[in-house]
């Protein structure tokens, strides 16, 4: 499970690209409860999403060009060593390291195959306030056409340890669990299939990351999702020893999975 005692190559934070911030805050409140605080003492389109006043993700401007997504970051101890490694690796720094005031620094990446996700070092702020509870971040996901390459780059970045197994159900497959280096296994934190590009094409067939947030009942948030303009377009289905679960488009096409989990 995803914890706020970072850890380094953790998810740490999130944040959703939109051009439309006003419905995004509509929406996001109404399907999880989430307030919104804006960056700063004024009425700013953009800041932090807000779970019984705990940071648990931030609206943030869309690049020109770019889809609207769930962006991903993970802990990361030396922003400038991790972009040397990842360009070493084959992968892109889309954004290079700068300072976000006194609270740390971030980047922005894309890794070989295509996903692009982010990297925080801590400052004053070393991630998301609440993690693994009711209406917040639980666990990622990758989705990827080559998976024995993903492994590599992101044990190589970040050292990360990988349990492959059967996909729940008849749905077949591997399913691969990753988490931090010599972390026992409920500190594991996310996922990675293997998909064809063909099934990628919410991103242009392009292999991408997602968040999977907790939900106390997925039937009912899935019926907000369709009530406020979002989608679903997987489930509502239950994976043994895991739980029950959806995945959801937001009216902006940014695709995230809600979870009630079995335990």
């Amino acid at each position: 499970m995803i914890t706020t005692d970072y850890s380094v190559g953790s998810p740490c934070w999130l944040d959703l690209g939109v051009r439309d911030s006003a419905a995004a805050k509509s929406f996001y409140g109404g399907v999880f409860g989430w307030t919104f605080q804006p960056f700063g003492s004024g009425e700013e389109e953009f800041g932090l999403f807000k779970s019984d006043g705990r940071s648990v993700a931030a609206l943030g401007p869309l690049d020109e060009g770019a889809r609207s997504a769930w962006m991903i970051y993970f802990s990361t101890p030396d922003l400038d060593a991790a972009s040397k490694s990842i360009r070493q690796a084959g992968g892109t720094v889309r954004v290079e390291p700068f300072d976000v005031n006194d609270q740390g620094r971030m980047a922005q990446f894309t890794d070989p195959q295509g996903a692009q996700f982010a990297a925080w070092q801590a400052g004053k702020t070393s991630g998301l306030e609440v993690v693994d509870e009711p209406n917040s971040l639980m666990w990622v996901e990758l989705y990827t056409t080559d998976s024995a390459r993903a492994k590599e780059f992101y044990k190589g970045l970040y050292g990360w340890e990988f349990t492959d197994m059967p996909m729940p159900g008849d749905q077949g497959g591997t399913y691969t669990i990753l988490g931090p280096s010599g972390a026992p296994q409920e500190r594991m934190h996310g996922g990675l299939m293997e998909v064809p590009s063909e099934a990628l094409a919410l991103a242009g067939g392009q292999p991408f990351w997602h968040p999977v947030f907790h939900t106390t009942d997925c039937d009912a948030t899935i019926a907000k999702v369709n009530e406020l303009g979002g989608n679903v377009v997987m489930g509502p289905e239950d994976a043994e020893g895991v739980g029950r679960m959806a995945v959801c488009l937001d009216p902006f096409g940014a695709d995230f999975v809600v979870l009630t989990p079995s335990m």
